[in-house]
């Protein structure tokens, strides 16, 4: 892939991918060494994307981002997955002001199972649509939407 294509494609997206990355694996530095496999397999294969749009260029990468780390994941053992989420390593993803109750949703964010924590991330933290997170998880809108619903509502009862 050329470089200027490259550019335009991946390094706008690079926040997105490290947020992503951030809550798929709870851990700062492997989030950081997912996001740069994931940019190289994107330099790498970056042939092969036929998108023409910012939002297909998103999507694109960002399931390259979420394929990478389900991969980091299988590797690591069972220890390295609880790790428990840091707070000031990920301050700037919270919605409320105050900070205790940041604090409440990023700790029920982090206790949500995979599939729903991934698809919370993607839709209100990314903006994404269902459709585009239905392209980066590779499962039918209708699963996106049902996840969502499933992870909304465990949130709320966690929350209440």
């Amino acid at each position: 892939m050329e470089r200027e294509r490259f550019e335009a494609i991946v390094l706008p997206h690079l926040d997105g991918a490290y947020t992503l990355a951030r809550y798929l694996t709870r851990n700062d530095a492997d989030a950081q060494d997912i996001v740069q496999d994931a940019s190289l397999r994107a330099l790498k294969y970056g042939d092969g994307f036929r998108g023409s749009t910012a939002a297909d260029a998103r999507a694109w990468f960002l399931a390259i981002v979420r394929n990478t780390a389900y991969t980091w994941r299988q590797r690591q053992t069972n220890a390295a997955l609880v790790t428990e989420f840091n707070e000031d390593l990920h301050s700037d993803a919270g919605a409320a002001h105050d900070p205790a109750i940041a604090m409440d949703l990023r700790q029920a964010l982090d206790q949500l199972p995979l599939e729903f924590r991934e698809v919370i991330v993607l839709r209100e933290l990314e903006g994404l649509s269902y459709k585009e997170i239905s392209e980066v998880t590779d499962v039918p809108v209708g699963t996106v939407m049902s996840r969502l619903a499933r992870a909304r509502k465990r949130l709320q009862k966690a929350l209440t």
